[in-house]
């Protein structure tokens, strides 16, 4: 007989599941195997099965039949000596069971064994065995008793022990070499663990030694700044001496193998003509971080050249002793490789000018309002894919379409300076003031697009690329000729976005002012959708198969940016409309406006549960999430705890005096959804699951997988990059699909374009027929052109196509429901 707790709590005999009961004799089981072989008071146990001053009368009794029935599970023949032993010892019991039979303690003695391996210099060893020991678990240790309410004390113990068992893996890894091998990992456990160092400097030194030193100083920041902020504390010594040796290269960082090559290297040693390999290095030497331009390492005190999680320092073996080459022919240097190449380009050029107040001029106070202002344009640019390659003083240069070049760069780059300025002209900054300074600031923006010649490192994303040329001064010329808090594009960025962008012309000088986001094209539910009968059918099949047999599916939608992955979707909606039979269709969709929380996205998906409409005051909303929760759930107290975890989205004023945590808000959301589909088939469509970041991400992932049998159809709409940095989405779900959209054919465009040019007038509304005479100014008589601008008018406003969920015509970026949701600057409360 062996007893499971890394995960739900199981036993097994013979290879059969013994039937544990209720959650009572589960909890008791549990609490006694963290206790194994030692007495525990009743008392003890009573506490830990009910909350303090809750646990009734008659509590005892229940402990006590409790107790009978757990020994008669275990005990199924009283002549197996293998049974297990639940004895009755003053003040209480005790379970008798030899420490192998629990996988706790077996993984506990390979950790331990890995942990010696490791001290002795066996990384190899210590990996296996430490991998070994990570896979007994099979989720969090006795989650089906922590998904009831129980938290105990040793439960956090348990826990931490398999963080500390994952450090000494990602440790051993990395002294092996094996950085790529990690990074994933440890970027999701950091994610989750934000305040670990040591699992932070692993980080760090496994981006860094990935040839990403930027990611890995930002790492540091990062949490430097969460350290400050939560606890008052700087990072300790360790972390504080990694941070400076990433900064100049020292050369410890580098793993033991290939700090001996690059030895070898430069002190001239012949290798017989053969070309250097560097273990545990992609691509050679190349991948190698860049040292200085002497070969003496850098004046970097001995205790400061610390290696987080990774090799302990070695004393380096000197090099045999070579000739040295001769003077007329030197070691030629490492060289980077730019890359010359003219593309595509949208070029966003802002200038964000601080007002400051009248007799302020506090130096650390204006440093500090710059430094937010700065944040803002970053983070803005970055979430919609572009790049800051420049800035001097007020002026930020970005590029959008490096290294590739996407079908909607100009709508991005023309996104991003409208978020800039809407988000530095009412909160500028984190903290929800204008600046940390009190100071205003004047946004002026404009985009070019066109031609250029680009020169960038396509291996190396720390060195920014760079652009030069006409396109540049062009760009200049709109942004000198700009007035304070609009935007300005050429006519080339003004074409590609005019079917999600509304521009005006303003006075005589050239370029075009940015009005604002356009509404939604009615137009395109006119026009016939092509080429996707086939992907249409395995949805419906699916839909068909979720209703029947009572099987959640997760689908996920893949498409190149200007697909019309939307534009599908919206299809398939309109067709499961038209159904006669009911289904329940939600859509929300994840904005890189918002982009830092799930919580916002929540908040999109419980206000379409229930019947939550943009205006609604938070009285009204907070009614009907009530009825909403009381029309769906039976229990009262099960009521008060879905409202109590999910009443924060709606209202910030509870949200400021709750201490609900996100995964309880997660957790309410699943089961509201879960009720929902218990009535009734249920469709859930994520769009935009590229901009989600992991909670979400694994909220979605796991959404169909968790609800058990119930009709539940989860689909999720994403660019590739999803799986680039999720390559394992989807994995071992029983009913999972991946549906990629493949590029609309000529043929298809071309008798699509045949239908509107015959349609009569009455045929296709207005807009339709705005958007067709738009198709044939901008294009002429050139087919080639025609097509490329009607898959351009297909795919085009994606960010704005759901009028539910996108601003007004007059300008501003996408926000859902403003009167209800918390506005980015002000954060919100959850641990």
């Amino acid at each position: 007989m062996r007893f499971r707790m890394l995960g739900p709590l199981e036993v097994v005999c013979s290879d059969q599941l013994v039937g544990l009961g209720g959650t009572r004799q589960r909890a008791t089981l549990g609490f006694l195997l963290l206790n194994a072989n030692r007495v525990v008071a009743s008392s003890q146990l009573i506490e830990a099965l009910w909350p303090v001053g809750k646990a009734p009368q008659s509590a005892r009794k229940i402990l006590q039949n409790s107790v009978w029935r757990l020994r008669r599970a275990l005990s199924p023949d009283e002549r197996d000596a293998d049974c297990v032993e639940l004895l009755s010892q003053p003040p209480g019991y005790m379970l008798r069971v030899a420490p192998d039979r629990t996988d706790l303690h077996t993984f506990q003695g390979l950790v331990e064994k890995g942990r010696v391996e490791l001290a002795a210099g066996s990384p190899e060893k210590a990996s296996l065995l430490l991998r070994d020991a990570l896979a007994l678990w099979r989720g969090p240790v006795l989650t089906d008793l922590v998904e009831t309410g129980i938290d105990w004390p040793e439960l956090t113990s348990v826990r931490n022990a398999r963080l500390d068992a994952l450090e000494d893996y990602f440790e051993a890894e990395l002294a092996c070499g094996r950085h790529h091998r990690i990074l994933a990992e440890l970027e999701k456990t950091v994610a989750t663990e934000p305040l670990r160092e040591r699992l932070l400097g692993q980080l760090m030194l496994a981006l860094y030694r990935s040839g990403r030193q930027t990611n890995a100083l930002d790492v540091y920041h990062g949490a430097r700044t969460e350290m400050v902020e939560k606890l008052g504390l700087e990072p300790g010594y360790a972390l504080k001496a990694l941070q400076q040796a990433i900064l100049v290269h020292d050369p410890a960082l580098v793993p033991a193998g290939v700090r001996q090559q690059i030895e070898l290297l430069m002190t001239g040693a012949p290798r017989d003509g053969a070309e250097v390999a560097f273990p545990g290095v992609p691509g050679g030497l190349d991948a190698v971080p860049a040292q200085p331009e002497t070969l003496a390492a850098p004046s970097v005190p001995p205790e400061r050249r610390i290696d987080a999680g990774a090799v302990p320092e070695e004393p380096v073996t000197p090099p045999p002793t070579v000739e040295p080459p001769p003077a007329s022919a030197p070691v030629p240097p490492v060289l980077r490789t730019m890359v010359a190449e003219r593309k595509d380009v949208s070029v966003l050029i802002v200038r964000a000018q601080l007002s400051p107040e009248d007799g302020d001029n506090d130096p650390e106070r204006i440093d500090e309002a710059a430094e937010n202002v700065a944040a803002v344009i970053r983070e803005e640019v970055e979430c919609l894919g572009g790049t800051v390659t420049a800035s001097i003083g007020p002026i930020w240069l970005a590029l959008f379409g490096v290294p590739h070049t996407g079908g909607d760069d100009a709508e991005r780059a023309v996104h991003a300076a409208m978020t800039i300025r809407d988000r530095l002209g009412v909160v500028a900054v984190p903290s929800g003031q204008v600046t940390a300074a009190g100071r205003g600031v004047s946004v002026q923006a404009a985009v070019a697009t066109g031609d250029a010649l680009v020169r960038y490192q396509p291996d190396h994303s720390e060195v920014p690329p760079s652009v030069n040329g006409a396109l540049l001064d062009e760009c200049h010329t709109l942004l000198s000729l700009t007035p304070g808090g609009e935007i300005r594009v050429c006519d080339d960025t003004r074409r590609a976005t005019e079917f999600a962008v509304t521009y005006h012309r303003g006075d005589s000088t050239p370029g075009w002012q940015v009005g604002g986001f356009r509404q939604e094209y009615v137009a395109l539910h006119a026009v016939p959708v092509i080429d996707r009968e086939y992907d249409l059918d395995v949805l419906r099949g699916l839909l068909q198969r979720t209703r029947h047999q009572a099987t959640p599916h997760l689908v996920t939608v893949l498409g190149e940016p200007g697909i019309g992955k939307t534009r599908f979707i919206m299809e398939f909606e309109r067709r499961v409309a038209a159904n006669p039979e009911a289904v329940r269709l939600l859509v929300v969709r994840s904005r890189p406006v918002i982009g830092e929380e799930p919580l916002e996205v929540l908040y999109d998906l419980v206000a379409s549960c229930c019947g939550i409409l943009r205006g609604d005051a938070p009285a009204t909303a907070h009614s009907k999430l009530t009825a909403t929760v009381e029309r769906l759930v039976e229990a009262e107290e099960e009521r008060q705890r879905m409202l109590a975890c999910l009443l924060p989205l709606l209202d910030t004023e509870v949200c400021a005096s709750t201490r609900v945590t996100v995964g309880e808000v997660l957790a309410a959301s699943r089961q509201l959804l879960a009720e929902i589909a218990g009535r009734g088939p249920l469709v859930v469509v994520f769009e935009d699951l590229h901009w989600a970041d992991d909670v979400l991400a694994d909220f979605v992932e796991d959404l169909a997988p968790s609800v058990g049998s119930l009709p539940l159809l989860v689909i999720a709409t994403a660019r590739p990059e999803l799986l680039k940095r999720r390559p394992e989405w989807g994995g071992g779900i029983r009913h999972g699909l991946t549906l990629t959209l493949e590029p609309i054919s000529d043929a298809a465009i071309d008798r699509l374009l045949e239908f509107l040019m015959s349609t009569t007038a009455g045929g296709l509304n207005t807009s339709a027929g705005g958007l067709l005479e738009a198709l044939l100014e901008g294009a002429g008589a050139d087919p080639v052109a025609r097509r490329t601008q009607l898959r351009r008018v297909l795919a085009s406003g994606s960010a704005s196509l759901r009028d539910e969920r996108c601003g007004s015509g007059a300008g501003g970026p996408q926000t859902a429901a403003p009167d209800l949701c918390l506005p980015r600057s002000a954060g919100h409360p959850y641990r």
